[in-house]
């Protein structure tokens, strides 16, 4: 996170460090919050990306969530909050060696926002195998 925008990580005491790539807590001044609805790895033009490859779906997705953040004025520093869901637990590392491969670009900086991952029985169609939701904090 970056000075400019409403949203500040929290060095936090008396707990383990983070597992991954995300921070415990990031603290939100009053501005305008973005709730993005859960992103699926689907095209501009509604067609399933990467089906039966979670790299191709996790980097759909991100790629959604950054046009619906440009869209708002937002970028992915904005980002306060991931919600990840997983169709399976098998998925995992790869869904984290994907992430790994994705976050350097879009947090330059190495301050992530919390993320929640859950492994869940399916998505909304049984193709897709991953799904992030997000909250933004802009000024």
């Amino acid at each position: 996170m970056t000075s400019d925008i409403e949203g500040t990580v929290v060095e936090t005491r008396g707990v383990a460090r983070p597992l991954g790539a995300y921070n415990h807590a990031v603290s939100v001044r009053p501005g305008r919050l973005v709730f993005i609805a859960g992103q699926v790895a689907v095209s501009e033009g509604g067609d399933v990306v990467g089906a039966g490859d979670l790299s191709a779906q996790t980097r759909q997705v991100f790629q959604n969530l950054e046009q619906i953040l440009s869209s708002a004025g937002a970028t992915f520093e904005n980002v306060v909050q991931f919600t990840t869901y997983l169709v399976s637990s098998q998925s995992v590392e790869n869904f984290i060696a994907a992430r790994t491969e994705i976050f350097p670009r879009i947090f330059p900086n190495g301050n992530y926002p919390t993320n929640t991952l859950l492994v869940i029985d399916r998505l909304v169609r049984e193709e897709f195998l991953i799904e992030i939701e997000a909250i933004a904090a802009l000024p």
